[in-house]
């Protein structure tokens, strides 16, 4: 069979190249594309993104299977044009979508279904937003979150009032986000250790991937502002049987089965953005695909044939599918031109990829990259998400830098601590 996966960034480049490892695949296809699905392939890419092209091409080329990575073109509704022209696909529709593309629409829904998750207020008026502020409605910090798609640089968390009036002038008025930022949505602080917890679901089943910690801010200590994302790992010590159990009965289920009685089924890959706070597990955001880095760590640890796993939601029996983990630790560094996540320059020539892969258990993947007459270059802010995995944290977070050690291009910069964390959780 062919495949295309839908997209350009480190989670589609893990997606080629797992899905390539299915003895049912003849080729894949990635589109639009980046250098290292390019040479993943070893066919070229067209930088097709309109959907209805994407429609033509797989009709096109025969292809059997789309697999769709990003969130814009789900909330966009790709899978609702396929279906309609009877090609399967991938991922929620528009409809259910809506529980990434809108921040307001995710908390109202919770709400509804009883799900935990923080108070919040929601306004497209600046006045308003100010007063929430000035009267420490929610204290400090402050969250403050564009309804909208803002591509992982919607949410400001605000020390106190000047950030925060700094963040509602941005959006509310100066329209820094453009359209994603007409509305606001306010929200108390939670305190915890976060988790990524994501999910295959037809609607009905639910298969759970392993657990997963994403590291957001640019700068070591979960400082600066607010990236996609500059690393992250998974290890089955982030979760315990009990909080297990518990994320599943009390959000996973729930969030499945309420969109299914509102007649919105949603079908596909469910990510839950957790707090683990002393008052239990709460939802800080879902979105409505696999997350960019936590693909990443999480497929190199995927025994099965993932495809097994697409075909078994596109059939409604994912009950019947049966999956494999490896024990031990992935984790993904990111590496980032530097300036990132504010301006920075591109067409940087890397060097080193080939001499980090050599090393055992480890895997490159690329992001804002593109071949240049055979080289590499930058060609985005996130560039490479160097991947490795072992029986344990703390060698899993050594081979990793070891990794990145060997990889060179100009102002390259990346976090020193991905995975530190975690160290106190993980036998050693």
């Amino acid at each position: 069979m062919k495949v295309l996966v839908v997209g350009s960034g480190g989670r589609e480049h893990a997606l080629v190249w797992k899905i390539l490892q299915s003895k049912r695949v003849a080729q894949v296809y990635c589109e639009p594309g980046n250098g290292g699905t390019a040479k993943e392939t070893g066919r070229i890419q067209r930088g097709i993104s309109r959907i209805e092209d994407l429609a033509d091409f797989v009709t096109q080329e025969g292809i059997s299977l789309t697999v769709v990575g990003p969130e814009l073109p789900l909330t966009q509704g790709i899978v609702d044009y396929f279906e309609e022209r009877k090609l399967p696909i991938i991922g929620p529709k528009m409809s259910a979508a809506r529980l990434e593309g809108s921040k307001l629409f995710a908390k109202q829904f919770m709400l509804r279904h009883q799900i935990p998750t923080s108070p919040y207020l929601e306004t497209n008026s600046a006045a308003e937003a100010r007063s929430v502020v000035e009267e420490e409605r929610f204290g400090f910090p402050l969250v403050i979150k564009a309804d909208g798609l803002a591509a992982g640089k919607g949410v400001v968390i605000a020390d106190d009032a000047q950030e925060a009036h700094l963040a509602i002038r941005q959006m509310l008025e100066d329209k820094v986000l453009g359209s994603a930022g007409n509305r606001v949505v306010i929200e108390k602080y939670l305190r915890g250790q976060e988790i990524s917890f994501l999910v295959f679901t037809d609607g009905v089943h639910i298969l759970p991937m392993v657990p997963s910690q994403d590291h957001k801010r640019v700068l070591d200590g979960d400082c600066g502002p607010n990236t996609g994302g500059m690393g992250a790992y998974s290890t089955d010590s982030l979760v315990s049987p009990e909080l297990y159990r518990l994320i599943m009965n009390r959000i996973v289920r729930p969030t499945v089965q309420g969109m299914a009685l509102e007649g919105n089924p949603y079908s596909g890959i469910l990510y839950f953005g957790l707090m683990l706070t002393e008052e239990g597990p709460q939802v800080l955001e879902f979105n409505a695909r696999m997350g960019d880095p936590e693909t990443q760590p999480v497929l190199l640890r995927l025994r099965s044939d993932i495809v097994d796993v697409f075909e078994g939601i596109l059939e409604k029996n994912l009950d019947q599918v049966r999956v494999q983990w490896s024990s031990g630790c992935g984790i993904c560094v990111v590496l980032t031109s530097g300036g990132y996540p504010h301006d920075f320059e591109k067409g940087k020539p890397i060097s080193g990829i080939c001499e980090a892969e050599k090393l055992p258990g480890v895997k490159v993947f690329h992001a804002g990259t593109r071949l240049n007459e055979g080289n590499f270059v930058t060609s985005g802010g996130r560039v490479l998400g160097v991947t490795a995995h072992t029986e344990h944290l703390r060698s899993a977070i050594d081979l990793v830098y070891r990794a990145v050690e060997r990889i060179h291009f100009d102002n390259v910069h990346y976090r020193k601590d991905i995975g530190v964390k975690g160290l106190h959780k993980d036998a050693i």
